[in-house]
């Protein structure tokens, strides 16, 4: 096989986008762009927890979706995605920083995932967490630990 057939394969990868399907739409559920969004955003050094605000909590008990908490995904009049995300950081990091790296990853990671744009991405520190705070939390996770009936 030569070069020239291999790079020609290599530049026409399909994507999936709204006129590249005869066969019907493709439609991505807003829970699954959340997951996407509460990953992306997990990934980044200094981020300690995504939603864990007191709304977010009282939302979780009468939520099925516990993905979607502390995340809200919307899309404006010509489809691209507007998110927004609370977050908790690590005591000591630049917030600014982190929350620069946070709206970057979010976008890099959906966008590429769902081949849609996102327009906005708005970043909210509900708070700061010390690794001790951490270890306790972990600690007192009823989900993370056996059950034994």
């Amino acid at each position: 096989m030569s070069n020239k057939s291999e790079n020609n394969q290599e530049s026409t990868i399909p994507t999936v986008s709204e006129g590249s399907n005869t066969l019907g739409d493709i439609r991505i559920n807003h829970s699954v762009v959340a997951s996407i969004v509460r990953l992306a955003a997990l990934e980044v050094v200094g981020v300690a927890a995504v939603g864990g605000g007191f709304v977010d909590g009282i939302a979780e008990i009468f939520s099925k979706k516990g993905d979607e908490r502390g995340v809200r995904v919307d899309e404006d009049e010509v489809g691209d995605y507007q998110i927004e995300i609370r977050v908790i950081l690590r005591f000591g990091v630049e917030l600014a920083t982190v929350g620069n790296e946070i709206q970057q990853r979010i976008a890099e990671q959906v966008e590429k995932m769902t081949s849609k744009n996102v327009a906005r991405v708005n970043v909210i520190i509900d708070g700061v967490r010390t690794t001790e705070e951490e270890e306790e939390e972990a600690k007192d996770d009823w989900d993370g630990q056996a059950h034994v009936d």
